[in-house]
């Protein structure tokens, strides 16, 4: 692993743990949307939060998304997550395995199903990587983790002011087709941060993806962590660039209704997972909290917080008289004026 891969992962954790680095003047927009309230005809204790992804069973529909890999405190991050998700029966990603890729030695710090088991587990590289890589290496990463699906991420704001950052985007949609119709295992698009508009989505409908994770603006704001761990970034000037997650994955589902969605960026709580839901996510993904919670208070502290979201989740399907997941998916959520006029 090249020591400009080793810093870089270093220097994000250290960023994440000391500095704000969520959206300051843009938000998820979830605020804007609104679930019926009802007087619930059920039992709190039979509301069933379980769903399927990827083909495998999850007790909700909770995930927590890519943070790291890479290293030893990568590894130990990692190992904590696998173990609360395994414990709770939720699936769980990868940070970008570019690292073991440059270094083989590295994958006992992605390898979590070595001992523990998560619902489902997702690889993941770099868009602007795509080109560097054969389908047989793309593969490799997938297998020698025993994964379930690869995520493919699409950060061309953190690349651009990113000193050390990947910039030669051209033909990279193109190879995303070639790579989604090749690949032996499920590959998803994954934006981080950015969010994902209508005109891209119509694009990747037209390939053979399983699903995209919008990855929308509101949680962390990677042009802001950029900025604040170099002073030769130009990330301040873009700070708050990306569409907020609730107009990004309307947008999706509007153009690519047969995929499955993801909903990422600033997800905070079980009533967001519900509005995702409820607005046509498949999953919702936490990372930026589960990171804090793991370094707080290692797998118990990755536990708890997951364990408290689903049950939030949980009770609002019992405000929304929703017994299931499904229900829950059938529910007409109301949107603020606000909200829909930046879908117009």
């Amino acid at each position: 692993m090249s020591k400009e891969t080793r810093n870089r992962k270093t220097d994000h954790i250290k960023v994440c743990m000391e500095e704000d680095v969520e959206f300051d003047r843009k938000t998820t927009m979830l605020e804007e949307v609104f679930l019926p309230k009802t007087v619930p005809n059920l039992d709190l204790e039979n509301v069933d939060t379980s769903t399927k992804f990827l083909g495998q069973e999850t007790a909700a529909p909770v995930f927590v998304n890519s943070i790291t890999g890479g290293g030893e405190k990568s590894k130990k991050i990692n190992e904590d997550i696998a173990a609360a998700c395994e414990e709770l029966g939720l699936g769980m990603a990868l940070g970008s395995q570019r690292a073991m890729l440059e270094d083989e030695s590295l994958v006992k710090t992605y390898d979590v199903r070595k001992d523990y088991n998560p619902a489902f587990l997702l690889g993941n590289i770099g868009i602007a990587q795509l080109g560097e890589y054969t389908v047989e290496e793309l593969n490799w990463l997938v297998e020698k983790i025993d994964g379930d699906g690869l995520f493919v991420h699409i950060n061309p704001a953190q690349e651009a002011v990113q000193p050390e950052g990947d910039t030669d985007f051209h033909g990279l949609l193109d190879r995303l087709k070639e790579v989604s119709r090749k690949m032996d295992y499920p590959v998803i698009a994954k934006q981080v941060g950015e969010g994902i508009s209508r005109d891209t989505a119509q694009k990747l409908s037209k390939m053979d993806l399983y699903g995209v994770d919008v990855g929308g603006a509101g949680g962390s704001d990677w042009t802001k962590i950029e900025h604040l761990r170099s002073e030769d970034s130009y990330g301040k000037t873009f700070e708050n660039w990306g569409i907020p997650t609730a107009q990004s994955l309307i947008e999706v589902q509007e153009v690519f209704p047969e995929g499955k969605a993801m909903a990422t960026g600033g997800i905070r709580s079980g009533l967001d997972v519900a509005k995702s839901v409820a607005l046509g996510a498949d999953v919702c993904g936490i990372a930026l909290p589960v990171l804090r919670a793991q370094q707080e208070n290692g797998e118990e502290g990755v536990r708890e917080l997951l364990k408290n979201i689903v049950e939030e989740l949980r009770i609002t399907m019992f405000l929304t008289n929703c017994k299931n997941i499904d229900e829950l998916r059938s529910i007409k959520p109301k949107l603020s004026p606000k909200l829909r006029s930046r879908l117009k």
